[in-house]
């Protein structure tokens, strides 16, 4: 049996935002559809079926307050899930959603791992109720049909039923786990196991709406994977709770991305490079290369622009990056695999795996520099920006720790911080740097290649 591809829409007029969205939402299989504005959402509508819209609530002529209430005057809160976006102290607004009939909201910035668990939740919804007009048998279609996995927590016989999904999700066949809490309370990680039962208490005890939780589970192959868990008591005829059912989404990916820009953030980095640094101790001919990326000028850019074009840049320099390391012949050029990750600020790291050749990872650095020299178009202004690039190879030294070879990284790339220039420095027991070869920036800054030349 093929599973249904859920469709969405993205209802934007800020296009930077819309596509960047998009991108990360389709990794995950969803066919995604946009529009603009309130006009393009009802023309969408009208040339195909979506499951769920995302709507931003501040949009030009027509706001999403007016395009919620226009779309509720046709479709039903179970025919067409509407999640708002809105910014954080909208208080006011999100109100107003709710009350002409939004399913949801979500705050900016878009926090991607809340964000997918909360689409999640609505097609779990919105599938339960397809499944009740269609069968009886609710529970187990709306089970078959979710993306989530189902729990459903008796508590007078303390068994659970956990759906195949949920034992799925954490690398179990269905014989694999029994039917006792025991089965889930011993696979949350120690660090979280107690927080969660406090965490049940509460909402059992009245002290929240809802039972909702993250919280890291034991998987199969011995990793631990984030899950949000979310939760409703259900009473008897008398009053008192019966039992607990809900569902779980595997939120991993959120928790190592970076939230801005949808790239790996430090953790994912750190954990991808601990296991490289473990093949380059088993392996004395293995290479990979640690590139660590500083935007020159991004203060200035900030100071003067603006906080949301400084992070408009940052989503810009993000794409290119990653579209530039994704091409075909770069990654042939410099190995079979990497990694671009954002690790705080105006900072970005690029891991290089299985190099051949040293002089691969200065090409890259090339390619980066390249890809970043053209303007970037934000909010109608033409913005410039140049980088400084620091190079550390596997090789130059018995590394053990991330934090060693980051530090190199970013000992190669510092000096280029007393000037305004792009330099890239290779660190290795038999490489150093000689002279630059400038580029003419029309931010003001001047960018130079530092070239590498060999002792001996």
């Amino acid at each position: 049996m093929t599973t249904r591809i859920s469709r969405l829409l993205i209802v934007d007029d800020n296009e930077l935002n819309r596509d960047m969205l998009a991108r990360r939402l389709e990794r995950k299989g969803f066919e995604v559809v946009l529009a603009d504005g309130a006009r393009e959402l009802m023309q969408r509508l009208k040339e195909g079926s979506v499951d769920i819209v995302l709507l931003d609530i501040e949009m030009p002529e027509i706001s999403g307050l007016e395009a919620l209430k226009t779309l509720r005057e046709t479709y039903s809160q179970i025919e067409l899930p509407v999640i708002m976006v809105t910014a954080k102290n909208q208080s006011e607004d999100i109100v107003k959603a709710l009350d002409l009939g939004a399913n949801d909201y979500v705050t900016k910035p878009i926090d991607f791992a809340v964000t997918l668990a909360r689409i999640g939740t609505q097609l779990s919804h919105k599938r339960a109720q397809e499944a009740l007009r269609e069968s009886e048998e609710r529970y187990a279609l709306a089970a078959r049909g979710s993306n989530d996995g189902l729990w459903d927590w008796n508590l007078q016989a303390n068994s659970v039923y956990f759906s195949p999904r949920w034992k799925a999700m954490l690398g179990c066949e269905e014989n694999e786990i029994g039917d006792k809490a025991e089965e889930w309370f011993s696979r949350i990680h120690e660090g979280d196991r107690e927080r969660v039962k406090q965490e049940i208490a509460a909402h059992q005890n009245g002290l929240n709406p809802q039972f909702e939780s993250e919280h890291r589970m034991l998987h199969q192959d011995g990793s631990f994977r984030w899950m949000l868990s979310r939760g409703l008591a259900v009473n008897n005829a008398k009053g008192k709770i019966q039992r607990m059912a809900g569902w779980q989404t595997d939120i991993t990916e959120g928790k190592v991305s970076d939230p801005l820009t949808g790239l790996p953030n430090r953790l994912l980095f750190t954990d991808r490079l601990v296991r490289l640094i473990k093949t380059s101790l088993r392996r004395e001919k293995y290479l990979f290369a640690v590139l660590f990326l500083d935007l020159d000028g991004f203060k200035m850019i900030n100071d003067s622009l603006g906080h949301l074009v400084g992070d408009q840049l940052l989503i810009g320099v993000a794409g290119r990056l990653e579209k530039c390391l994704r091409a075909t012949d770069m990654v042939a050029r410099v190995g079979r695999d990497f990694i671009v990750a954002r690790m705080g600020g105006d900072e970005f790291t690029v891991l290089i795996d299985d190099l051949k050749d040293p002089a691969d990872a200065r090409q890259a650095a090339e390619r980066l520099m390249k890809a970043l020299a053209a303007p970037f178009n934000l909010n109608g202004k033409e913005v410039f920006t140049s980088v400084s690039v620091g190079i550390a190879l596997s090789n130059a030294a018995k590394y053990e720790l991330p934090d060693e070879i980051l530090r190199d990284a970013d000992t190669a790339m510092y000096p280029s911080r007393s000037f305004p220039w792009f330099r890239e420095r290779l660190l290795a027991s038999n490489l150093c740097c000689g002279g630059t070869i400038p580029r003419a920036d029309t931010l003001g800054l001047k960018s130079s290649l530092r070239w590498l030349k060999r002792l001996g």
